[in-house]
């Protein structure tokens, strides 16, 4: 249990839900480049009951003083960094947006031309030039932005035929929902806060799936999945209340849709662009919804976890009061 306001430092590795020990090392990866805390970690998984598997490896739920039922869960992302010189990333024909749920697979739909299979790429990173970067190849270099892509509250009441839901009561880390969850969105970095809903006392917070770098939309299914660590700040904000997460940073107010269908998404956004600038900034709905044509930049974050992420970036700069 934390109190509201809280610091905490949190260190994730990446593993993709298997033995460290042998996945890793089966990539190619030194057993002495594995930190031994993940280790310690798997080896005192033995003999826990486990209700589904899962993709992330997820610390929490970590309990907020205070936090309450309707209230919202403020996330500082005070800082992340790498602590790991490599990561992985999956593709191939079969993952991602290539994956048989997706269009093209579909009955009637046309032959998709798609990459032979190919499976899991190691990634080594480090310094150039002065920037932290990600070796593609000898000739590519990726800047890092490290982040989160799993920071959720317990959801309200996870029922059987929802997304993600294969057990009574257990919601899988795969799809995102109104409790946050896999956003996968490369803006929850260092400086932006995270609002999150609560739907349980204390919040219940969780954070995993670390990311070195990530394009919008996730395509291949994964990013490069690398070991970081976050300090986060926790807070409890009684005197607003939203319905799905919605972020900012200096730049930028960030309203999220999430939704199966894309298109549902993107009008889950722009409507919650809408109604933050009618409530929030005092416009006429009319008015709003011409900003958020003309100024508002909507991004796709991730297309590859069953809920698909849309988010609205409204500019702090149009406003000059």
């Amino acid at each position: 249990s934390k109190e509201s306001g809280h610091t905490q430092e949190w260190k994730r590795q990446a593993t993709q839900d298997r033995d460290p020990a042998d996945f890793l090392t089966g990539l190619g990866i030194p057993r002495e480049e594995i930190h031994q805390d993940v280790l310690d970690f798997w080896a005192s998984r033995d003999g826990r009951p486990r209700d589904v598997g899962g993709g992330h490896l997820i610390t929490g739920p970590i309990h907020v003083e205070g936090a309450e039922p309707g209230d919202v869960l403020a996330i500082e992302i005070l800082s992340v960094e790498t602590r790991a010189n490599w990561g992985i990333n999956s593709t191939g024909a079969r993952s991602g947006v290539f994956s048989t749920s997706y269009p093209g697979f579909r009955e009637g739909d046309p032959a998709l031309d798609i990459p032979p299979e190919s499976g899991r790429h190691v990634i080594h990173t480090g310094m150039a030039d002065g920037v932290e970067v990600a070796f593609l190849a000898d000739d590519i270099h990726v800047p890092l932005e490290p982040f989160m892509g799993v920071m959720a509250v317990a959801p309200e009441d996870p029922v059987m035929g929802q997304p993600g839901v294969t057990a009574p009561g257990v919601q899988g880390s795969t799809p995102p929902g109104a409790f946050g969850g896999n956003l996968d969105g490369n803006h929850l970095k260092t400086g932006t806060t995270l609002y999150l809903p609560g739907f349980h006392p204390g919040g219940l917070f969780y954070v995993g799936d670390p990311h070195g770098a990530q394009g919008d939309g996730e395509v291949s299914g994964t990013a490069i999945e690398q070991s970081l660590t976050g300090t986060f700040r926790l807070s409890v904000h009684k005197d607003r209340s939203i319905e799905a997460p919605m972020a900012e940073n200096d730049e930028h107010y960030i309203l999220m849709g999430i939704d199966i269908d894309l298109d549902r998404a993107t009008r889950h956004a722009v409507r919650a662009v809408v109604d933050f600038l009618v409530e929030e900034k005092g416009l006429t709905p009319a008015k709003a919804l011409s900003l958020a044509s003309i100024a508002v930049d909507f991004r796709i974050n991730e297309v590859v976890d069953i809920t698909q992420v849309v988010s609205g970036f409204i500019p702090k700069s149009v406003f000059l009061r």
